[in-house]
Order: C-alpha cells, then structure tokens, then sequence
C-alpha cells in the first residue's frame, strides 16, 4: 500500500458532492495508459471521502446513490476516469516529462519520414512538439497524444504512420529465439505451425520497423528465415 505522503488526490464532484480517493499518482497514470493495477498497492487509505485533508469520509448513502454500487473498486475506477488527479507541481513536472519522452520513443518506432522511408530521429519530434506548442497531458493515454501530435507537427515535417503487413517463415529451432523479438517489432495478424515445426505468421507493423526485423531473425537464424513484405 502506498503511503499517504506518497499519495495525492483523485476528486470527482457530481450533484454537489466531492468524492475523492488517495491514490499512488504512478498507479493513477497506468490506469489511464488502459493498465490493470494493483488497487491494494495502488490505494493509500481505503474508502471514499469527501474532505481527505479533513479525514471526513462521504457517507455511505451518499456515495450508494451517486455511483449505484457498494463496490469500491468499481467507485474508484469511475473516479479515475471521470474526476481530476491533484498532483504538486513537482508531481506533475516529473510526470509530464516521463510522458513525453514516452511519447517521443513511440513516435520515432513507429512513424517514418516518407520522403527518406526512415524514421525520425528524436530531436526532430521533440524540436517539432516545442514548435508547435503541445503541452503534455500526463494523465490522457499516449496513443491520444500522439494522435494530436501527429496532426499538428505534419505541418512542420514529412511524417507518417504507415502500417505494413509482412509474411515470415522460421525454422522449427529458431522459433523460441526469434517469437519475442517478433511480438516486439509487431502485431501478429495470424500465426499457424508447419508439421515440419517451422513458423509461418502474417504481420502488422511499422515500416520502419521493417528493416530491424529483417536484421534481427537474419541474425537469430543465421540468415534462414524468409520474410516477405505484402
């Protein structure tokens, strides 16, 4: 259980009443990212009060008839989502740049330059963010983020998040080494086995993840496995 100097407030008001919940502020950022948490961990003092400062709890007619259930997790989830998180200055300073940094990696993993077929490198993303005045949110997910960012820095770079779809084949004794890797670098459309033990699986990804995939299982396979962009 997170302490209570380590945790801040999550508040949601409704129908003039303050409910609010003491929760670790990392916790409440991995809950908004679609993360499953543990709320044991997660909760510095059980129950929903309306005054956390004061230690006065919201009484239990109360919080029954706002959120219709006596299950605590099911309220604090609906707190998450749809109230605030109270965060210092600190707090919120050492979050937002967790986040950004977040952001950026996945940009630069995922999105090209069409006009070169190779990635961005980080400053660029970052110089094009500053460019264009985008202030991180650190409690709304990445994918939302880098939808908005996407939008605005198109204005300033080439960039795009063209998704390519890839045939592969691994021999039966490299499939241990090689599926991780595989999973990492994308999405698996549909996977099936050979009766030989080999590996046959169609691919979601990036494209510029392309080229490091066919690096990567050339290397893993001693230059066997077959990959075949559709």
């Amino acid at each position: 259980m997170v302490s209570l100097e380590d945790a801040v407030i999550a508040r949601y008001e409704t129908g003039g009443n303050r409910f609010e919940i003491l929760i670790d502020p990392k916790a409440a950022q991995s809950y908004s990212e679609g993360d499953e948490i543990d709320w044991e961990d997660a909760i510095a003092a059980d129950g929903i009060w309306s005054d956390s400062a004061k230690g006065e709890r919201a009484p239990d007619s109360i919080v029954n008839n706002t959120f219709e259930t006596t299950d605590l997790i099911d309220i604090y989830k609906k707190i998450l989502a749809e109230g605030t998180i109270q965060l210092t200055s600190q707090q919120r300073k050492e979050m937002v740049e967790q986040k950004r940094k977040r952001i950026v990696a996945h940009i630069v993993a995922n999105a090209m330059n069409p006009q070169t077929g190779g990635p961005h490198p980080p400053q660029r993303i970052e110089n094009a963010i500053d460019e264009v005045r985008y202030s991180v949110d650190p409690m709304e997910t990445m994918d939302k983020q880098v939808e908005k960012i996407i939008k605005l820095i198109k204005t300033l770079i080439p960039i795009s998040f063209e998704k390519i779809r890839v045939a592969v084949k691994i021999q039966a004794i490299y499939v241990g080494k090689c599926y991780g890797q595989i999973t990492s670098l994308s999405k698996i459309e549909s996977e099936e086995y050979q009766k030989d033990g080999s590996w046959i699986g169609m691919l979601e990804m990036s494209a510029t993840s392309f080229a490091k995939l066919e690096d990567t299982l050339g290397s893993l396979t001693k230059g066997t496995a077959e990959t075949k962009m559709l």
